[in-house]
């Protein structure tokens, strides 16, 4: 598949349309530094709970976040073998880049 071929609706846009949510990126920014609960999450990022336990949801379906049981709570995590060395990819991007994309006139701000 080519990038000409990417449409919106495909696995690719879906893909990036789950991390461009604000929320969802805050998650897994805290996610980046140690594995978290639900509880932690929300008082750290200070989001209502429900709001965090939908965005986990979604993250942890569509393999972005894994879960592990701990006593009573579940503990997240970012899925190591394959969001990590994204983000990573992404931050060494960001350091050539980061400027472009703060002054492209066709993103939305």
């Amino acid at each position: 598949m080519t990038l000409k071929s990417i449409e919106w609706g495909t696995p690719h846009s879906l893909f990036f349309k789950a991390l461009a949510n604000p929320a969802r990126m805050s998650i897994m920014s805290l996610l980046h530094t140690e594995p978290r609960s639900v509880t932690e999450i929300f008082e750290e990022l200070g989001f209502e709970q429900t709001m965090v336990s939908h965005h986990l949801r979604c993250l942890s379906f569509c393999g972005f976040v894994k879960s592990n049981r701990k006593g009573k709570s579940k503990i997240y995590s970012l899925n190591k073998e394959t969001i990590v060395p994204i983000l990573e990819i992404v931050e060494r991007h960001l350091v050539k880049y980061a400027s472009s994309l703060y002054s492209c006139d066709v993103l939305e701000r």
